[in-house]
């Protein structure tokens, strides 16, 4: 203050010295009682100033007055908007709602009240309940009586903001309602600023007002001064009083100020420091004149403040307190000489605290977002698991580990109670911990948290594993290395969902050097829960996935049946939505053809592999009636629609109706195939040259849509080594692909390879379309034609005369005879014989006979006559009937087809004449039983 003080003793403020050496020290008393009288209130300047000074006092008032009015109006706008502020910030506060519901309110919402006011510099914080009940105050003796705030608009779930004169003074108070999570009121949450407390903008102008009043009152004193100029000139218009007030009060606002001041000189000695610098950075009593570097600063402090650098809340350690200091130069006497330096410090410890604590919270609560975004992304275990991992590892903890039942795995139900998990997922900072690897089998000892919380379904907190004996027990020397590696904390939160424990989830730190504590465990908790949920979702869609794949398994064809006619080779791709119903059958039938059958049933899951089965039995019974492919597919349009029809109405499953189906049958005697298709794409036929065509086989609609119109065929003739393509929609058509584009790229795939195999040209087709996890399931069939030997098939024409009969038999005899078949030849005579006879006589032309020596011999008898033959028991009277009781005694199967111009009736025998019915009775017996004999 030395400094400061002897300013006073410096010349005037216009830097002249008085014009003769009695003014060297102050005017003289005489003329200092001149002065004053000039300005006495009997002379004219006495007057003038006296008038003047009441104009400017009176305009001077009024401004304050109408500044006064404005600042009251700003401080209770102020006041409501802080009150408003802070009542719904503590109201929507988590934890408010259930605290007023508890049993007693006031012990959970009392101190966070008194927290919430003091943070906030208001002047109360009120937590009321429906009725109007206090539950909390800053005054104890208010809790518990009923507010004077109307109840009536804040139970509407409106908030009331009003002026009131309080016990506390006049303030402005807010109340917000507090709704609970079904979105009732459960109370409310006011709070109150005193309007004295707030300070507003118009108030902050008040001394520029009165600057501006005292400026006029200089002003209107200029002529006084003028008649004592010297006077004012050495007192500055003020008298000794006046000037040592002045002092005094900048004295006392320099010291009293919550910031530290200091100044220090060009010469970087410290000539002022205030009492709130002493106290921050413990200077000494007498430390004014020394120098700041011999003041025993920290390093980067005493830097700064010799350096003279400008700063501007520049942070720097003082002990334990952090300090933001700024610094700026003064201005100097003489333009471009040394300057000093004031030097501003302030305590922000506190500050950083808080900002840390926050910057923690929204760290958790990204941490949770992200669980919620990005877990449960699909619905598989282990890269569910693996997502819990991912998130929060190297956010919330350096390592983190996922162990399961083993029946979650498999999408069984668990109890909870198995003492065995294996480890999923391993994920950390760094590869090499000394963890249990992913896949290993552990088997908990009971004293360790994993299975304490398997037990109980709680988490536990190991905060230091280096005194964790249960821990340790699983396996003493693993956990010895694990300590050793520097992971020093561990969380295991259970992962439960629905009542049911599925694993556990553990979380390691190892880089920061503080062990877990109570938040983290919440927010384990808290992830655990929502991971266990998706876990849960994937653990019931593997056990109904496993099922349907099960289901579809035991109904699609284990092998493919023995026959001639074609070389098979198959292949079916799963969705990635799972077991669809798409599906495909060989289906051997009469006089060595075979049926090629691929469907699809709209949707996936159990019910489609369900419907799937249904449709495929029902096309191997129509296939057994020996149909074509047009009435086949008609009659499956009849059961689709039926299958809808009889649903009942807690059947939530998709509908049948849509379902498709591309139905072939091919003859190798002639090359001959029809196809008829319903809703299905159209196959694809690939010459033995490698040229490709996609027959025009006429659509029908698909299955079950009722429309009544006729199903057509198409008639292809195939050399023999063509390869016939079947294949569902799922191959050709996608959401980024049309089945025009499709059928192109599948056109490419196929064409200019002759000569592949069935096998080959499946692995050709799918590596060119559709990719390896298609959208829609795909069933693929590929069928290389063959044809029979024309030296093994026999052909007679009949006469509509039965003594044509024996030399048409005879003839077969001789067949046989050539082929080999002598075995079969007594049996196939008296077959031929019957059947050829019953055409003769009932049937009418053209009568055919056709013997077929493939993998059977088959025996046909072509005639132009659509009625069949019916087997029945003949009585003692009838003279007919039993010739076909001789054939289906004889032959292995037999039975009728029909054809655009008649019938054929067909028998099929071994070739080693084993055939038969070796389980049924001696053919002897069973002819004499015709007889009644």
């Amino acid at each position: 203050m030395a400094g400061i003080k002897g300013s006073s003793e410096r010349p005037s403020g216009d830097g002249q010295r008085p014009p003769n050496g009695d003014d060297r020290h102050g005017p003289a008393p005489g003329r200092r009682a001149g002065a004053r009288s000039a300005v006495g209130p009997r002379s004219v300047v006495g007057q003038m100033f006296l008038l003047y000074l009441a104009v400017v006092l009176l305009l001077t008032a009024g401004a304050v007055v109408l500044l006064l009015i404005m600042a009251r109006q700003e401080s209770v706008q102020e006041a409501g908007g802080r009150s408003l502020a802070l009542a719904q910030g503590f109201a929507v506060a988590p934890g408010t709602a259930a605290a007023i519901q508890t049993p007693d309110p006031t012990a959970v919402l009392q101190p966070l009240a008194e927290e919430a006011r003091k943070g906030a510099h208001v002047a109360f914080v009120v937590v009321l309940d429906r009725r109007g009940t206090r539950l909390t105050h800053p005054l104890p003796d208010r809790i518990g009586k009923h507010t004077s705030t109307d109840m009536a608009p804040i139970l509407a779930g409106r908030t009331v903001v009003e002026e009131w004169n309080g016990t506390l003074g006049p303030q402005v108070r807010a109340y917000v309602p507090v709704t609970g999570p079904d979105g009732a009121v459960v109370g409310a949450v006011g709070a109150g600023v005193l309007i004295a407390q707030v300070h507003s903008a118009a108030a902050e102008q008040l001394p520029l007002v009165l600057g501006a009043a005292a400026g006029a009152v200089l002003l209107t004193t200029g002529g006084a001064a003028l008649l004592s100029r010297r006077l004012l000139r050495q007192t500055h218009g003020l008298g000794p009083a006046e000037i040592t007030r002045m002092y005094e009060h900048h004295d006392a606002v320099l010291h009293s100020v919550r910031e530290g001041v200091l100044i220090v000189d060009p010469a970087g000695r410290l000539l002022l420091a205030n009492d709130e610098a002493r106290r921050l950075l413990g200077l000494p009593a007498d430390a004014e004149g020394t120098a700041v570097g011999s003041l025993g600063l920290p390093p980067g402090l005493a830097e700064l403040l010799s350096s003279g650098r400008e700063a501007t809340d520049e942070p720097h350690r003082a002990g334990e307190l952090t300090l933001a200091v700024s610094q700026r130069p003064t201005r100097g006497p003489r333009p471009g000489g040394p300057t000093s330096r004031v030097t501003t410090v302030r305590d922000i410890t506190e500050l950083l605290s808080v900002a840390d604590r926050a910057e923690t919270a929204q760290r958790r609560l990204r941490v949770l977002y992200d669980a919620g975004v990005h877990i449960g992304t699909t619905l598989e275990v282990p890269r569910t698991a693996r997502e819990l991992a991912e998130t929060t590892v190297d956010r919330f903890a350096d390592f983190v580990t996922v162990d399961l039942v083993e029946g979650v795995l498999r999408g069984e139900e668990v109890g909870g109670t198995e003492g065995e998990v294996r480890r999923v997922c391993v994920a950390g900072i760094r590869p090499d911990a000394p963890l249990y690897r992913e896949g290993e089998l552990i088997r908990l000892v009971p004293s360790t948290p994993q299975a304490r919380g398997l037990s109980t379904g709680r988490t536990v907190l190991e905060p230091v594993l280096g005194e964790a004996p249960g821990w340790a027990a699983q396996e003493p020397e693993r956990a010895r290395r694990i300590v050793e590696y520097g992971i020093h904390s561990l969380i295991t939160a259970p992962l439960a969902a629905r009542g049911v424990l599925l694993g556990v989830a553990g979380f390691w730190r190892m880089r920061r050097p503080e062990p877990f504590d109570q938040e983290d465990m919440a927010l384990a908790e808290e992830v655990a829960a929502r991971a266990a949920v998706c876990l849960d979702n994937a653990r019931r869609y593997t056990r109904e996935h496993t099922m349907a794949v099960t289901l579809q398994h035991s109904l699609m064809p284990r092998y493919l049946p023995v026959q001639e006619a074609v070389e098979v080779a198959y292949r079916y791709l799963p969705a990635q939505a799972g077991v669809g119903g798409d599906w495909f059958d060989v289906i051997p039938l009469p006089g060595a053809r075979v049926a090629l059958v691929v469907g699809d049933v709209v949707g996936h899951g159990l019910h489609a592999a369900a419907t799937m089965g249904r449709l495929r039995t029902a096309v191997h019974n129509f296939s057994a009636l020996d149909l074509p492919p047009d009435d086949i597919l008609g009659h499956l349009d009849e059961l689709v629609g039926r299958m809808d029809q009889e649903r009942t109405a807690g059947d939530d499953g998709p509908d049948v109706t849509g379902a498709t189906c591309l139905y072939a049958i091919y003859d190798p005697v002639g090359g001959d195939c029809v196809l008829a298709r319903a809703g299905h794409p159209p196959p694809a036929v690939v010459h033995p040259d490698g040229r490709v065509e996609i027959p025009d086989v006429p659509v029908s609609p698909p299955l079950g849509t009722g429309s009544g119109l006729p199903i057509e065929t198409a008639a292809l003739k195939l050399p023999e080594g063509s390869r016939l393509v079947l294949f569902t929609d799922g191959l050709v058509e996608s959401e980024d692909r049309d089945i025009d584009t499709g059928l192109a790229r599948l056109r490419d795939a196929l064409s200019g390879r002759p000569g592949l195999s069935p096998e080959e040209t499946c692995r050709a087709v799918l590596t060119a379309l559709p990719g390896q996890r298609p959208r829609d399931d795909v069933a693929l069939l590929v069928a290389r034609t063959r044809r029979l030997d024309a030296e093994r098939i026999a052909e007679w024409r009949v006469p509509s005369d039965t003594a044509a009969v024996a030399p048409v038999r005879a003839e077969c005899a001789r067949r046989l005879r050539d082929w080999g078949l002598e075995e079969i030849a007594f049996t196939t005579e008296l077959i031929l014989s019957e059947l050829i006879t019953n055409a003769v006589r009932y049937a009418s032309q053209p009568i055919t006979v056709r013997l077929i020596h493939a993998s059977s011999l088959i025996c046909e008898v072509f005639d132009g006559s659509s009625t069949s033959p019916h087997l029945r028991r003949a009585t003692v009277t009838d003279e007919g009937g039993r010739g076909l009781f001789l054939v289906a005694q004889l032959a292995d199967r037999w039975g009728t087809r029909y054809t655009p111009r008649g019938k054929v009736i067909w028998t099929e025998q071994t070739l080693d004449g084993s055939g038969g019915h070796p389980g049924g009775p001696d053919l002897t017996e069973a002819l004499l039983d015709q007889w009644n004999l």
